[in-house]
């Protein structure tokens, strides 16, 4: 296969999900009355980006200059717009495994100060990674580097617990979207990916959606759900069960999807319109628009459709993304959201990851009420990691805990 794939490939790719699509559109329930919409944004932050050279990286002193001014900025551009919550919008920043070396004091110091931005109340950390792009990973390899960086950040409070107790838990994107090994052997190698994945204490993806030209975007789509196939088989998330309310998910890491249609956008480049997969660019800026399309999808637990979950993507991190990501595009489309809710019927959550799937799993076992309540609902996070056999009601002894 060639890097970017013959015609006839590309077609094939799209019509993995496409008849999907069409049947979701045609069948999905409209919600009556008050819809929560609770939006999660999952930042492939890369300190190292350079736009469009591939897997060339900037120097640490760029790479510095960029963090720090990230997280010196967003805070006073963005903490003006708040949800029903009174919480800022934040970001989850999968930050990239490979580029990080407990032996290099650079490395460590790039990550201390994202750490102190997310405990100030501006977001967590997750785990991102590339890997498999000149030959392919061996899942040794990738336990490996997925362990060291996983007890990096734990050491670092960014990290969460299992009801406070046992091996630190991560949520996890992948880079290049080639979760266990989905884009025809490119990019990964790892076919036990998911197994690993679990093995080392991911409770959830949040990589999907891709390009939908891309090989590895499963025809499931819009959906939250746990995977049937055997997590040691190759892209294992290709097939899976929805959750539902009423029953507990059994298989982690979860798979949390976010948004993949089509916009017929006449203001597009092409006569066709746009694919709408949830991606903040300069080139689509987010837009009370692109909202209709995210609700449209209609992603959330079955059973619990006034909870609608909307997992957004960007890179926080490449200069091009600078200005929608936190500057006037994003300020109007936040002022927009936030000011016309009422008029709209909506209650917004602006949560990180782990809020996001901790809200999940309320709405599984039937909780009711309003969502903020279960932002702590599982994972818990801690600025120490507990005692493996702490309890949470004891943890307060021995640990702070952070609370958004």
């Amino acid at each position: 296969m060639s890097a970017k794939g013959s015609l006839s490939e590309k077609v094939g790719y799209l019509t993995r999900w496409l008849p999907r699509y069409a049947w979701q559109s045609c069948t999905s329930a409209r919600t009556h009355g008050t819809v929560h919409l609770i939006f999660a944004m999952a930042d492939h932050f890369e300190p190292a980006i350079l736009h469009e050279r591939g897997s060339e990286r900037a120097g640490y002193d760029i790479q510095e200059e960029r963090v720090e001014r990230w997280c010196r900025e967003y805070p006073a551009q963005m903490e003006r717009w708040r949800d029903h919550d009174g919480r800022p919008f934040v970001h989850t920043y999968f930050y990239p495994a490979e580029q990080f070396r407990a032996d290099r004091p650079e490395d460590g110091r790039l990550l201390d100060r994202l750490a102190a931005h997310c405990h100030a109340g501006w977001g967590e950390i997750g785990i991102h990674l590339h890997h498999g792009l000149g030959a392919p990973d061996s899942s040794e390899n990738t336990r490996n580097e997925l362990v060291q960086f996983r007890d990096a950040l734990a050491e670092r409070g960014c990290l969460s617990y299992w009801q406070a107790s046992g091996q630190a838990r991560y949520a996890f994107v992948h880079g290049n979207f080639s979760l266990a090994n989905s884009a025809g052997g490119r990019f990964c190698g790892v076919d036990d990916e998911l197994q690993v994945l679990s093995e080392t204490g991911c409770y959830a993806d949040f990589t999907l959606p891709t390009n939908p030209f891309n090989p590895a975007q499963t025809a499931k789509i819009n959906s939250i759900y746990e995977c049937s196939l055997p997590l040691r088989h190759r892209a294992a998330h290709r097939k899976g069960r929805d959750l539902e309310r009423g029953r507990a998910p059994q298989i982690f890491p979860l798979i949390i999807q976010g948004p993949l249609g089509w916009d017929f956008d006449g203001a597009s480049r092409s006569r066709l319109g746009r694919i709408e997969n949830g991606a903040l660019t300069a080139a689509n800026p987010l837009s009370l628009r692109r909202l209709r399309h995210w609700k449209r999808a209609g992603i959330s637990v079955n059973g619990r459709p006034d909870w609608l979950f909307i997992k957004l993507h960007c890179h926080g991190m490449d200069p091009a993304q600078r200005e929608p990501a936190m500057g006037a595009p994003m300020q109007r489309f936040l002022r927009e959201l936030v000011e016309g809710a009422g008029a709209r019927q909506e209650r917004l959550h602006f949560v990180t990851s782990r809020e996001m799937v901790n809200i999940i799993l309320a709405a599984c076992d039937g909780r009711e009420g309003n969502p903020r309540d279960y932002r702590d609902y599982r994972l818990n996070q801690f600025l120490n990691p507990p005692s493996e056999h702490a309890g949470f009601e004891t943890s307060g002894a021995n640990v702070t805990q952070v609370k958004g």
